[in-house]
């Protein structure tokens, strides 16, 4: 398939659509939390467990899974023992990545597989898998009964007083060796959660009846796993051992993926993950609900869930994805609330309630938008534009129907450059941040806009031997804006963000500021199997400069304090099996500017300011806090112990946002003492800064710290460029 075709582009589009959105939309069917056949679950392991078995079609599927990874594949795939080690560790740490259920017998004979599933997959045989499986499903089993017995009738005995601490991340903690140590892992994780629900005020019988309707809603749910999901779950191991953004969906889930595509997404406009036993957000679309509403936050784990203003929150940790996503999605204009525990917090203690009402999602809600700032800077004004980009959006149904206004990224930052042109702005800020991508044909016509004439990308297609690699570029040569440009990006501005914050880079064209990209630069493809479907990587982005974008993304020409700093497990680089850094060859292209003769000049006198800004003191201290936050190891289950660790963080947070506001000569906030988890939420809903009483008038004069600071180092940039430019003229009339 041409990678350049419209329907390619289509399919590619659509496709990050579908990854952005779909978890919203699927329909499943769910029990009620207070349906009494799920909270009377029988807790006899032997009444609950029946072993589950594969199917013909898993196994034809599995051997055709295969042909097409060695066939298509971008790399070389070689299906041998490494690659059945990759499978064998990745099926168990997708199963129990926190080595809560299996002992560490069953990891040593379950091992006998490690170097033989290769040989079983091509065999047609899915049978170890199934066989892995039921072994977990009996451990979990065994867990969800003890922790329903704890809850149920041991809550009194716990002693909050005494000094003991629950591991906060067990990846590479060791199996028990025992039932007995597996027992005590549990006694603490279940005595967590039940400090967590004390600190935010219930009361023993609220405790047991919460925690009871958890663990018994986990067993009810963890019954109607079916072999669909185990082979799910299998095969999606199996493609993303050759590389993390290669994926299988069964039939089911085609059909859940496929429904995303749908540019008109109803619902709250976020995709979501599982994390252990919580519903994470992955990521939130830009001009969603969620998104707009600014309070849920990528990262963010789901405890419970509310419909309506004032619906009962109903516990969903442990419960399955398309369970959860069932409760979430729903009809526009109603509400719906979720219990979050923030990405920047450990335990439920922390958590707080979000509501959202529900929307649709439009392709026009994440259509390009623009403002004008002015800035005082060095005794001079200026007028800053700025074009907010969300994604890189074509209305690929509109152009096909021959409509003359169908929505495109380049068509409307066009007509957005000639009105800042018009408002007579000094320079241009093109912001990125948060922008996932999307096409990449808007990506190579947006940096269109800028140069004359170029190549923009090259990709790098697999097979033919070695591969061959193909430039795009623009072929128009009329420029809609030539003045001062800056591009800002950070840690979540991939694929075509990082193709266009590449190409003006290497252009010369404008600065680049921000945070480093995420660094995904390859793209995938759909294809249809008899049995579901397979995404797999065909192709690798690089730059005009010959870099890859994969992995290592866009580092900025100046980097400011990113927010993501604080998290290393967002990014390419985080992500296991993913494809490495490379070069091939550079086209020939001519730089515009001698921005990289500057920017040792540029990054002084940022450097300079940064220093002494309130607001980037403030931001990189909050960047350390969340950072020391995450790499804490264990949680303190002493009540007091706790209570004053949270007040102490309280109030360190308190303080840093008065300094700058003292700093910057605004109205201080006032403390709140002895505040409960309740005040807290009602609080922080109605506040921009959690528990700092600002008002809306200071908080719209400040501005965005970032946005202004880029300003002033395009404002550096045409003051310097200007004296270059003078000086080179000066030199040739001599």
């Amino acid at each position: 398939m041409n990678n350049n075709s419209p329907k390619f582009e289509r399919n590619r589009f659509m496709q990050k659509a579908a990854v952005a959105a779909c978890s919203i939309l699927l329909s499943s069917t769910l029990i009620a939390q207070d349906d009494p056949d799920q909270l009377n679950t029988v807790l006899d392991i032997d009444a609950l467990y029946t072993p589950l078995e594969s199917k013909p079609v898993h196994g034809d599927t599995a051997v055709k899974l295969l042909n097409e990874l060695e066939t298509k594949h971008y790399s070389s795939v070689d299906i041998n023992d490494n690659f059945s080690s990759t499978v064998f560790d990745s099926y168990i740490d997708a199963l129990d990545g926190s080595k809560l259920y299996f002992l560490k017998e069953d990891i040593d004979a379950l091992s006998a597989y490690r170097y033989t599933l290769d040989n079983s997959l091509e065999d047609g045989s899915v049978e170890p898998a199934f066989e892995i499986y039921n072994l977990y499903y009996r451990r979990i089993l065994e867990r969800m009964i003890y922790a329903v017995d704890r809850v149920e009738n041991h809550v009194s005995e716990m002693d909050f007083t005494i000094d003991e601490a629950i591991e906060i991340d067990r990846e590479d903690a060791p199996y028990a060796a025992s039932p007995s140590e597996l027992d005590e892992l549990w006694r603490l994780r279940i005595k967590n959660s039940v400090l967590s629900l004390r600190l935010t005020g219930d009361d023993e019988e609220e405790i047991k009846e919460k925690l009871g309707k958890r663990y018994r809603n986990q067993l009810s749910q963890i019954s109607k796993t079916n072999d669909k999901d185990v082979f799910q779950t299998y095969m999606s191991t199996v493609a993303t051992a050759v590389d993390p953004h290669t994926s299988y969906f069964s039939p089911r889930d085609s059909e859940n993926f496929n429904m995303g595509l749908s540019l008109s997404l109803q619902g709250i406009g976020a995709q979501l993950t599982t994390e252990e036993e919580y519903t994470k957000v992955a990521e939130l679309i830009k001009g969603g609900p969620a998104e707009r509403g600014n309070e849920l936050k990528a990262g963010d784990r789901i405890v419970s869930i509310g419909q309506g203003v004032d619906g009962e929150l109903q516990d969903v940790v442990g419960m399955r994805l398309d369970d959860v996503v069932a409760q979430i999605r729903g009809e526009k204009g109603t509400v719906v609330r979720l219990n979050v525990i923030p990405v920047d917090a450990v335990g439920e203690s922390s958590a707080t309630v979000v509501s959202i009402t529900r929307d649709t999602v439009k392709l026009e809600d994440q259509s390009a938008k623009k403002e004008v700032i002015e800035l005082s800077y060095n005794g001079e004004m200026y007028k800053i534009g700025i074009i907010d980009l969300p994604t890189f959006y074509f209305d690929f149904e509109a152009a096909s129907r021959g409509d003359q206004d169908y929505k495109s990224s380049t068509r409307d930052v066009r007509a957005l450059l000639d009105e800042l042109k018009e408002e007579d702005v000094d320079a241009v800020i093109v912001d990125l941040r948060n922008n996932g991508g999307g096409s990449l044909s808007e990506a190579n016509q947006l940096v269109g806009l800028f140069i004359k004439t170029g190549a923009t990308v090259q990709i790098r297609y697999s097979g033919l031997r070695n591969g061959f690699t193909r430039s795009f570029g623009d072929n128009d040569p009329e420029v809609t804006y030539m003045g001062p440009l800056a591009v800002l990006v950070n840690r979540t501005s991939a694929s075509a963000s990082e193709i266009f914050a590449g190409a003006i880079q290497d252009y010369q064209r404008g600065i680049v500021l921000g945070g480093q990209t995420f660094g995904k630069g390859t793209v995938q493809e759909i294809i249809p199997m008899d049995y579901g479907q397979v995404k797999l990587t065909r192709s690798k982005f690089y730059r005009i400069s010959g870099e890859s974008t994969q992995h290592r993304g866009v580092i900025p020409d100046i980097s400011f304090p990113d927010f993501y700093d604080a998290y290393e497990d967002i990014g390419e680089s985080s992500l296991d099996g993913a494809l490495p850094w490379d070069t091939v060859r550079a086209v020939e292209y001519t730089p515009y500017h001698a921005i990289q003769a500057l920017v040792p000049e540029l990054q002084q006198r940022y450097d300079e300011r940064a220093d002494a800004s309130p607001d980037f003191i403030y931001l990189r201290g909050q960047i350390e806090r969340a950072r020391v936050m995450r790499q804490r190891e264990q949680l303190s289950l002493n009540e007091e112990d706790v209570k004053a660790t949270r007040e102490k963080n309280r109030r360190t947070e308190f303080d840093a946002e008065n300094i700058r506001r003292l700093l910057k000569g605004l109205s201080l906030n006032e403390w709140v003492e002895d505040i409960n988890a309740e005040e807290e939420d009602e609080l922080v809903a109605n506040s921009d800064t959690p528990l700092l009483d600002e008002t809306t008038d200071e908080a719209e004069e400040e501005g965005d710290p970032l946005l202004l600071e880029s300003g002033r180092i395009l404002a550096d940039f045409i003051e310097l460029n200007s004296n270059r430019v003078s000086a080179v003229s000066s030199e040739s009339t001599r």
